[in-house]
Parts: structure tokens; C-alpha cells; sequence
């Protein structure tokens, strides 16, 4: 378990995991600047680490273009097997109820299944 919060607490290995990361701006131990892209678009996130029990829960807020917001959080679970990682990654386009249409007008399941290559990609690296 320690092995995967090592990992995914380190911002330096974003880009060996995180599939939309383009780039790291800045980064402390309880902030971060991100660059990423979703379908060929780049956008700047601040991230702020709101909440951490190590190894076992991590919580992000980060703000995005034009009033965006965005959470991350990570749950570590010891397993006989190994380490469960569970990763909720939530998105919320600024302009309310309008603007959220259009973000899903635009987006459909890409987050989702950039999330999922992630995940995938975060496995095979803790394997090898």
C-alpha cells in the first residue's frame, strides 16, 4: 500500500500514469499546477490537497479555466492480494445546469474512459 501512495502522491510521476497530463507548472507537497488536454484541448488546473490520511485517502480540489472545478480522490485499501485503489475523479463545468449540458455535449464518456486508461496504465506500471 505504500508502494501505490508513494506513487500517486508523487506529482513528478503524473506523467507516467495520468494519460490526459501534459505538463507539471508548479507543485508543493499540498499544491500542484497541471497542465492536461482532453480531446486536443489544453487546460491549466490548480490543485490544492484538501484532505490526507496516509496511505490511505487523499482528497484534491482544483479550480480550472473560466470558474471550472474539479475534485480527485484517491482511497487505499490493504488487500491479501495486494492494494485496491479506488479513484473518483469529478469535473463541474462553470455556467450551472447549462453549462454542464454542454460540457457532456462535447466531452460525452472521454474523461471516463481516460480515467479507466489511467488506471490501467498506473497498474502495469506498479507490476513491472
Amino acid at each position: 500500500i505504500q508502494a501505490v501512495w508513494d506513487l500517486v502522491m508523487n506529482a513528478e510521476r503524473l506523467e507516467d500514469w495520468v494519460t490526459i497530463h501534459r505538463e507539471l507548472v508548479a507543485h508543493t507537497p499540498t499544491t500542484m499546477k497541471q497542465v492536461m488536454t482532453l480531446r486536443g484541448a489544453p487546460f491549466t488546473v490548480e490543485w490544492t490537497l484538501k484532505e490526507s490520511r496516509p496511505p490511505h485517502y487523499a482528497f484534491w480540489q482544483g479550480r480550472g479555466p473560466a470558474g471550472s472545478k474539479a475534485e480527485i480522490e484517491y482511497h487505499l485499501t490493504e488487500t491479501r492480494t495486494g492494494t485496491r485503489f479506488d479513484y473518483r475523479n469529478a469535473f463541474s463545468a462553470p455556467g450551472g445546469v447549462l453549462g454542464a449540458v454542454a460540457s457532456r455535449a462535447l466531452m460525452g464518456n472521454t474523461p471516463d474512459r481516460e480515467a479507466e486508461a489511467s488506471l490501467t496504465q498506473l497498474k502495469t506500471l506498479l507490476e513491472t
